[in-house]
């Protein structure tokens, strides 16, 4: 059995750009405060909604220092480290160990993408060479490639991966790997809209992107018992509908706007949010009283 990273929420953090195109550290350091104060139970930097594919390698291994250095312990902190690379994968990983960071998040290989032999071959490279536990990231709407519960299982057996982040919405892949893996290999829903029904399969929690915004409701969704989880997960299915109408980190960081939250500006490629769906956004905000 292992113990896993955390259990509940983590919020995948954003990166707040300043209109110059630097990091704004100020306003990710209130960011990080703000989580913390509202009992978020860890935190991932440099992941997806941190746009992480948009860093230069140094401005991610800085703003890895910067959040393990400003958490200073008040709850775990995991860093993003994937790549299609994988020595950029391995150089990433030793960094966050150097840094202090509690845990690793590793998305699958993209674009070049891998056999299954390739992805297992991959990650047991680099589970060799670090000491911290790893989390594996499904998302394969991002990637093109998904694990299956056979992958699963035989990296289960290695004692640094830790577990999975599953944004793959599937369940039976989900079920599979559950009968495959049992304890060997934890599991967080890596979708907002799926927390309730894969905790009640035996998922440890969630690593979310509304908690940005809402901390608060989003640690309750995993605290809670699950009649009162299910009432939070069909109350904020709306906003979390709309968290998700474009590509995120698009309007998890309009919404923070929107809210008064400094979250800074996009990088390109990234764009500011169509018209028609942020009106529709805000309406939604306003329903949930999130936005006055």
């Amino acid at each position: 059995m292992k113990k896993p990273v955390f259990t509940g929420t983590c919020t995948a953090l954003i990166t707040p750009f300043r209109s110059t195109g630097a990091i704004d550290y100020l306003a990710f350091a209130r960011q990080i405060d703000r989580q913390i104060q509202a009992g978020i139970d860890a935190l991932c930097v440099c992941g997806t909604t941190g746009e992480s594919s948009a860093l230069t390698v140094q401005e991610h291994i800085h703003l890895v220092d910067f959040c393990v250095s400003h958490v200073a312990g008040r709850c775990p902190v995991i860093a993003g480290s994937g790549s299609n690379d994988t020595a950029a994968a391995l150089y990433l990983c030793q960094h966050a160990q150097e840094s202090g960071a509690d845990a690793l998040l590793l998305v699958t290989p993209y674009y070049n993408k891998t056999t299954q032999t390739g992805l297992t071959k991959h990650y047991e490279y680099l589970a060799d060479r670090v000491d911290l536990p790893m989390i594996l990231y499904n998302v394969p709407s991002r990637t093109g490639l998904s694990f299956t519960a056979e992958t699963y299982h035989v990296l289960s057996q290695h004692p640094n991966i830790n577990g999975i982040k599953e944004a793959s919405g599937d369940f039976s892949l989900l079920a599979d790997t559950l009968a495959l893996c049992g304890e060997d290999l934890n599991i967080w829903s890596g979708n907002d809209d799926h927390t309730v029904p894969m905790m009640a399969m035996g998922a440890k929690g969630l690593i979310s992107v509304a908690s940005n915004l809402v901390p608060g409701p989003m640690v309750e969704l995993t605290h809670e018992p699950p009649e009162r989880a299910r009432e939070i997960q069909i109350r904020y299915a709306p906003l979390i509908r709309a968290l998700f109408s474009q590509v995120n980190p698009v309007p998890i960081k309009a919404a923070m706007k929107l809210a008064g939250l400094d979250s800074g500006t996009l990088r390109m490629p990234l764009w500011e949010m169509d018209e028609e769906p942020l009106a529709h956004l805000k309406d939604t905000m306003k329903k949930l009283g999130v936005l006055s």
